[in-house]
């Protein structure tokens, strides 16, 4: 199966799988603890299974482009 995606999108998707949403994660469980901001689990749980997609898909891109030009 071919799945790539551009470079300009590869790259903002692995930022946003790897550094964005999970610092986003984490300043929201932190903050719903300190000021008590409402679904304190289950907005970091919809993060975490957002960048776990995302990653799969960046892992599936890449293995993809190796296999086409390799």
């Amino acid at each position: 199966m071919k799945f790539q995606l551009s470079n300009k999108v590869y790259d903002v998707l692995k930022f946003a799988a790897q550094v964005a949403l999970p610092a986003v994660a984490v300043l929201y469980t932190a903050l719903s603890t300190i000021w008590g901001f409402p679904y304190s689990a289950e907005i970091p749980a919809t993060i975490t299974a957002l960048v776990l997609f995302l990653g799969t898909l960046l892992q599936l891109s890449s293995a993809s482009y190796k296999a086409s030009n390799g």
